[in-house]
Order: C-alpha cells, then sequence, then structure tokens
C-alpha cells in the first residue's frame, strides 16, 4: 500500500470507530477508539478460526505489519503530539513545581527501570541488560495518553497539568536511557556506544542538546511571529517548527522529543502572550488541539490493531499480566521516593502519590521502542508485555482514575 492509501485506511477507520463508540459504547474518545480497535481485531481472528480458507487474518496481519507503527511514531507523529501537548502546559505552573517534576523525570525512572529489569529478568530469566531495556521502555509515563485520557476523564485542570507536566519530560529522559541500554545490550543491532563514559556523553547529548535546541528553534521562532501579524501563516510556521525541529533533532543526534516539549512550552507560553495577536491565538489554538485530537485518534487505533503482531503465546500473556504489578510497583516508587525525598522541605498532600501512580498511563510510544528493539529471541516476549501493559494501562486505569481522584478526597496538588 502507498503511504496515501495508508494514512487515508487509518483516518477513515478512525472516524468510522470513534462514531461506533460515540453511538453505543460512549467511552472517553481516545479509549473508546481503543476498545472498538481492539473488538474489531478480535472479530477478524475468530472469523478467521472459524472460516480459514478465507485467510482473512493472515491478509490483515500483512496490512497491519506493512505500516511501520516504530517509525511512524516516532519519526513522523511525536513531534506533532508533544508540540501540541507542551503548547497547553505553561511554564508557570512548571516554574513552581520544578523540582518534583525533574526528580520523577530523572531519579523516578532510573528507579523505575531498575526495579522493572530486575523483576522482570528475575520472572523470565532474561539477561539483565536486556531486561532493563524492557523497564526503560514501559517506564515512561506516556504524554499523548496521559493528555488525551485525562482531558475526557475531566480531572481537574491543576492535577492534570501536573500530570500532564511530569509525563513530559520523563518521556523524553526514558528515551534516551533506552537509546543508551539497547547500545549496550544489542551491540550488533542498533548500537549507540558502550561503556560508561560513553552512556554519561550520549545522555548529556541528546538530553542537554535537545533541550537547547528546543529553546533556540522556539525562541528565533518566537522572534519571527512577533513581526507578523496574519494568523493563517503563524500557525504555518508553528507547524514548520514543529516538522522541521523535530528532523532537525534527528539529524543533529540530539532528543528530538526533548526539542519538541522545550520549543512547545516557549511557544505556548511567552510565544502567545507576547507575539501573536488575540486572534491568532484562538487560531493556533484551535489548529494544535484539532491537530491533537486527529492524531490521538489515530495513534490509539494503530495500538488497537498491533494486536497483530503480537504473539500469543500462553506464557508470555501470564508474564504480560505479572508485568502490569511490576509497572505499577516501579511507578509507585518513582514518585513515591521524589514526594518522600522533599517532605522535610515542603508539605504535599496525601492525594499526590495515588493519583500521580495510577494516572501514569502508558502508551503508544513503549509499543513503538517495543518494534524498534533489534530482532532477538526476546523480542516477541517484551513486545507482548509491553502490550499487555498499554492496553491494561490505558482501559482500566484511565477508565478508573476519575474515582481514584475521588476516593482520595480532595483534589490533590503539588506543593505552590
Amino acid at each position: 500500500m502507498t503511504l496515501l492509501q495508508i494514512t487515508s485506511l487509518l483516518i477513515v477507520l478512525a472516524g468510522a470507530f470513534g462514531s461506533i463508540n460515540y453511538l453505543f459504547l460512549r467511552l472517553p474518545a481516545a479509549i473508546g477508539i481503543l476498545v472498538v480497535s481492539l473488538l474489531a481485531s478480535f472479530c477478524v481472528m475468530i472469523l478467521d478460526f472459524a472460516m480459514p480458507s478465507f485467510g482473512l487474518e493472515d491478509t490483515v496481519r500483512n496490512t497491519v505489519l506493512s505500516i511501520d507503527f516504530s517509525d511512524a511514531l516516532l519519526e513522523g507523529m511525536l513531534g506533532l503530539l508533544l508540540f501540541a501537548g507542551a503548547l497547553h502546559v505553561k511554564i508557570s505552573d512548571l516554574r513552581r513545581e520544578w523540582v518534583p517534576v525533574a526528580l520523577m523525570a530523572t531519579i523516578g525512572i532510573a528507579l523505575s527501570t531498575t526495579i522493572v529489569g530486575y523483576g522482570f529478568s528475575w520472572l523470565t530469566g532474561m539477561p539483565l541488560l536486556t531486561a532493563l531495556v524492557f523497564g526503560s521502555l514501559i517506564s515512561p509515563t506516556d504524554p499523548v495518553a496521559v493528555l488525551g485520557v485525562l482531558r475526557e476523564a475531566d480531572l481537574p485542570k491543576s492535577l492534570e497539568t501536573k500530570i500532564a507536566g511530569e509525563s513530559l519530560f520523563n518521556d523524553g529522559v526514558a528515551y534516551v536511557v533506552f537509546l543508551i541500554l539497547v547500545g549496550l545490550a544489542f551491540p550488533h543491532g542498533d548500537s549507540h556506544g558502550s561503556g560508561a563514559a560513553a552512556a554519561i556523553e550520549l545522555f548529556v547529548q541528546e538530553a542537554l542538546g535537545g533541550a537547547v535546541l528546543g529553546v533556540v528553534l522556539g525562541w528565533l521562532t518566537f522572534r519571527v511571529m512577533r513581526r507578523i501579524d496574519d494568523y493563517s501563516l503563524e500557525v504555518l510556521i508553528t507547524l514548520g517548527l514543529a516538522f522541521g525541529g523535530y528532523e532537525l533533532a534527528v539529524y543533529l543526534h540530539v532528543s528530538a522529543p526533548i526539542m519538541a516539549v522545550c520549543a512547545g512550552l516557549l511557544i505556548g507560553d511567552v510565544g502567545t502572550k507576547f507575539g501573536m495577536s488575540e486572534e491568532t491565538r484562538l487560531y493556533v489554538d484551535a489548529f494544535w488541539k484539532l491537530i491533537d485530537e486527529i492524531l490521538n485518534a489515530v495513534l490509539f487505533l494503530m495500538i488497537g490493531v498491533e494486536v497483530f503482531a503480537v504473539a500469543f503465546d500462553t506464557s508470555f500473556i501470564v508474564t504480560g499480566v505479572a508485568s502490569i504489578a511490576l509497572a505499577l510497583v516501579a511507578r509507585l516508587a518513582a514518585v513515591a521516593v521524589p514526594v518522600l525525598m522533599l517532605k522535610p522541605f515542603r508539605s504535599f498532600s496525601s492525594g499526590v502519590i495515588p493519583i500521580m501512580t495510577w494516572g501514569g498511563l502508558k502508551g503508544g510510544i513503549s509499543v513503538a521502542l517495543a518494534l524498534s528493539l533489534p530482532d532477538s529471541e526476546w523480542k516477541p516476549l517484551i513486545l507482548t508485555a509491553t502490550y499487555v501493559v498499554v492496553v491494561f494501562s490505558i482501559i482500566v486505569q484511565g477508565l478508573t482514575i476519575t474515582r481514584v481522584a475521588a476516593k482520595v478526597g480532595r483534589e490533590p496538588e503539588l506543593p505552590q
């Protein structure tokens, strides 16, 4: 299939499944599309089992596998989604909470990766380095899933901002950690160097380089937009920043996700305040909300149909279910340890830990990273476990987050 045919098929299916959800299931849009696409996928498998002569499952599987989900997300959709998400997170909100957010995005990711890695190695007998790769790809809370699901869940805006802000940064950090661990665990695959010195150098280059590039490009774009008062052109300029900046970051070997977040934060806060007219602000905001909604719908559809890429081995599924508990324990540690470290110096409400633990949703980025792994005997197991954790996270955690919020009492807040 051509790129245009694949894009057309995804948009048609996203619209159709979204309509089915709206008319019958009434679930939050993103979750509903995922549920309908999963149900449709399972129906195809059942029909193929009943009428194997048609080869229906093989046809659909070949079509799904022809769509490189990893490349489509990591090198296409992700830049737009992160930029759109960051546009609506204010720097002033993050400034008040930069210490806990920074700790959760660094120490939290390190703790989570370690806990999941050691636990997964013990569960499966997998080499520790390979299991740590799984830990790094399952640890980040996916900002795409977080923003899409939490917005539909109608949580208090302040809480949504805090969880989303943390997820935007731990996503970029975890991606860099993933690249380092892949280089160590699969030296003949997509190697990124070996040894502690090379790992530290890569981390600084990717993380710091991505942040600097994002701020520089965002600032230059802001300076240009200050001299222009044409909303259609300014919308086009922000689109160029998201697309071009992401590809430039890839070319320069710095973190493209961190670049997109930093550029989006600067344009969404400084740019909208001082570089846009009121009319332009309305159009830019509406445009990126629409882009966010459309890409979210397509992404959750793609997560649903990726079930055809999963190996349905009973032991793999059992391991995947066990990995759900492992991921939740690791997320609890990633949230609780930074909070407890800061408690002697600042006060926290009792709801922060449970809400940020249960609201730390996994999503398409984890699946895309698992699919991008070099072929090995462990890849099918890692992919299946990742898929089980992600589906549980989006559907179960996403549908129950408001109940958890209500149960802990008043709105959980990080300290001001």
